[in-house]
């Protein structure tokens, strides 16, 4: 008669064996090994191209803001500034939207994710990120190069006529979007990061498809980087300048952070729901209705400049560089001046969050630093705390993905000295727009393609 075993039964020990086989398999599958390789070799390309779309971009933005009101004999942007430009993002969107494959990319108001990116629909992608984010609009350029990146990825696996199965297609995306990622934040470790929260991966799946990607953002990294500094080109990479030293954070800048952190998702949840109702009424494929929505994002630009006698470049565009200054100099913003930009530029983000042609993760980090800004001198909250917290809870409430805010805000501060205010902020932010009424929220970004389910299988592991 056999003895009873004297240790517990564990319902997952029999799957865990299983699992680290199946990773195994994957790793030493022949093709798959080709594949990593390919990334690899993916990322130089894809990294060229997506500096100097990043170049073309940031060029153009300092002459349409800068050089030329200088040339007409202005310091800065007159108020009525955004209004022509804008005028014209929404017709080459509305347009773009209407009659290129692709639709110029995903609407930014749906979130960020990686499918539906392919050869054919870059030139709609350049176009309407081109017409967009130099012109004004109140968007970063995260979503652009992740579908150029995969569209690319295609692109090159098909002009070395590499076999195209969905899963290679869905393998050599993510490491093509990864790569073009890692360009604009400036570290590879974000692209990979952003990539596993927007596919929703899991298990050796995760490894299978993520492993490509790591390789390919840090070759693409570190060709961008040499790149950059061989050319001496700008290309307005994620980073702050921060004049207030870290300071050691006590029990004031923790309590804070709760309030702050419930506020900004309670507030930016309206936004975003906003948003999704723009997209819906400018999806009919009319492209009035991207202009209307366009001059609408202008017109707040002008009033704030009207109101303020400050800058229209402070509520239109990403908000990239007016947060570096706001971050240098957060004492030359007064008052009146944080609660107009709020207003106004979260009115405008809305409006081309469902119109235009971007990503959500720039203008959300401006809007987050400006409210830290706004609420710093409340008794014991200390400034950079107080920015942390603002940036990492507008980030998880409008992106949803809270590890990638927190690896963001941390990468953005250089340093890990607020990342325990940065975590504390995401946790509370995300679980409060989760637990807001379910019908107007924000729906989490759209997964990968149904065919990347199948990339952990070593028959997906197919050579590129």
């Amino acid at each position: 008669m056999t003895e009873p075993s004297t240790q517990p039964e564990d319902p997952g020990s029999g799957q865990q064996p299983q699992e680290a086989d199946r990773l195994r398999e994957i790793l030493r599958a022949p093709g798959y090994l080709k594949l990593l390789a390919f990334a690899a070799l993916i990322g130089i390309p894809v990294s060229l191209i997506a500096f100097w779309f990043l170049v073309g971009l940031h060029e153009l933005e300092h002459v349409l803001w800068a050089d030329l009101p200088q040339g007409l004999g202005w310091d800065a942007p007159p108020w009525w500034w955004p209004l022509p430009l804008l005028l014209v993002a929404g017709a080459v969107v509305g347009l773009v939207a209407a009659r290129l494959p692709g639709a110029g990319g995903h609407v930014p108001a749906s979130g960020l994710h990686t499918g539906g990116a392919s050869p054919n629909t870059l030139p709609g992608v350049l176009l309407a990120g081109a017409a967009s984010l130099p012109f004004g609009a109140v968007l970063g350029p995260e979503a652009p190069l992740i579908a150029l990146g995969g569209g690319l990825a295609l692109l090159f696996r098909d002009l070395t006529r590499a076999p195209a199965t969905p899963q290679s297609a869905a393998l050599l995306g993510a490491a093509g979007a990864a790569a073009a990622i890692s360009a604009i934040f400036g570290n590879p470790l974000i692209a990979a990061v952003l990539l596993i929260e927007v596919a929703g991966l899991g298990g050796p799946q995760l490894f299978a498809v993520m492993l490509p990607a790591l390789f390919s953002s840090g070759v693409g990294a570190l060709v961008f980087t040499g790149f950059g500094r061989w050319t001496g080109l700008e290309t307005g990479s994620l980073s702050l300048k921060l004049t207030t030293p870290f300071p050691r954070l006590d029990a004031a800048d923790v309590l804070w952070t709760i309030p702050i952190a419930i506020a900004l998702a309670v507030l930016l949840y309206p936004v975003l729901a906003a948003a999704r109702r723009i997209a819906a009424y400018v999806s009919g494929g009319v492209p009035s209705r991207t202009v209307l929505c366009a001059v609408a994002a202008a017109v707040c630009a002008a009033l704030y400049a009207l109101i303020t006698d400050r800058t229209p470049a402070d509520v239109a565009l990403s908000g990239q560089t007016t947060l570096g200054r706001l971050a240098a100099d957060p004492h030359a913003w007064g008052v009146g001046a944080l609660i107009a930009v709020l207003l106004f530029k979260g009115a405008a983000y809305t409006l081309c969050l469902g119109s235009l042609r971007g990503g959500p993760v720039f203008p959300a980090l401006f809007l987050g630093a400006a409210a830290g800004v706004l609420v710093a001198p409340l008794p014991g909250l200390g400034l950079v705390p107080a920015m942390t917290a603002g940036m990492a809870a507008a980030t998880a409430a409008t992106l949803r993905l809270p590890v990638s805010s927190v690896v963001v805000v941390v990468l953005l501060l250089g340093s890990s000295a607020m990342m325990p205010i940065a975590i504390l902020a995401v946790v509370i932010a995300f679980v409060t727009t989760e637990l807001l009424p379910i019908g107007t929220a924000t729906p989490a970004a759209p997964r990968a393609e149904q065919p990347a389910a199948d990339a952990g299988s070593p028959k997906a592991a197919g050579a590129p």
